[in-house]
């Protein structure tokens, strides 16, 4: 059987070793193993890296849509809050769980690990 594409699993939220089970037990908890193949998601562990990713993204996301409002209409600083306050939380949250998944299933399919020192 063919692996799946690592980008498409983990948008998806797929197993990426088969591309059926689930990859995540919850939110953004990643489960312990894929509940189709038996796949051990134990030894990976993506830390902080897609909170960073998040973090890029979303921040420049947030600057354009300020500029277009600011140049479009000129809305006082109590407008740009109104918009701005409810899309940096959303677009986070919408941003968080696929980019996860595409750094576990990269790291996944890489068989990445933990540096380690030569003895």
């Amino acid at each position: 059987m063919d692996k799946p594409s690592p980008f498409q699993a983990g948008v998806n939220g797929r197993c990426p070793a088969c591309g059926e089970g689930a990859m995540f037990d919850g939110l953004l908890k990643l489960a312990p193993r894929c509940d189709v193949c038996g796949a051990d998601f134990e030894s990976a562990d993506v830390g902080d890296g897609a909170s960073v990713f998040v973090l890029f993204i979303v921040g420049f996301l947030a600057v354009v849509l300020y500029l277009l409002m600011e140049v479009a209409f000129r809305p006082p600083w109590w407008g740009h809050m109104l918009v701005q306050l409810p899309f940096i939380p959303l677009a986070s949250i919408a941003f968080l769980r696929p980019i996860k998944g595409l750094l576990f299933a990269l790291q996944y399919r890489h068989d990445a690990q933990e540096a380690r020192l030569d003895d």
